[in-house]
């Protein structure tokens, strides 16, 4: 059954959350952490300008972003994410985001309602801090796309 709310979910990010909801609760902790194993490095370009990334303060671990959007009329939005290693529950919450999210236009990201974090199905699991912090990653990401939007119909 489809509800309103999970209409506005990308496909490749509702295909996501169905495999977290699938998944009894420890088992939804181990594919995090397998998601964490696969968050893709920096581009070179990024990994030497870490001042062209933003600290998402929110996480309990360090994690940086940025987003580039494209010039196509979708706006199509690459994500990029920084977090070490030794936090795979950030890791894997980037990871989430970025294979949910990554190359789809700024309108469909926008429409994400932001309780996904929630409908991983993590909540008994994660520490609240460590769920404001994945929630953030996602403002944050909406907020940029906002500003981006902005600024290109100011110029």
């Amino acid at each position: 059954m489809t509800t309103p709310a999970s209409t506005t979910i990308p496909a490749q990010l509702a295909e996501i959350i169905e495999d977290f909801q699938a998944l009894e609760e420890v088992e939804r902790l181990e594919l995090l952490l397998e998601f964490s194993r696969t968050l893709p490095d920096l581009p070179e370009r990024l990994a030497e300008h870490p001042e062209q990334l933003e600290q998402v303060v929110e996480c309990q671990s360090p994690l940086f972003l940025t987003i580039e959007v494209d010039d196509s009329p979708e706006r199509r939005v690459q994500l990029f994410f920084s977090a070490p290693r030794e936090a795979p529950t950030t890791r894997g919450f980037a990871s989430v985001l970025h294979e949910g999210l990554n190359g789809l236009p700024a309108a469909e990201i926008l429409a994400v309602p932001a309780d996904v974090p929630d409908r991983l199905g993590l909540t008994r699991a994660i520490t609240p801090l460590r769920m404001r912090g994945m929630s953030a990653m996602l403002g944050r990401i909406k907020r940029r796309l906002e500003q981006d939007a902005l600024s290109n119909h100011v110029s």
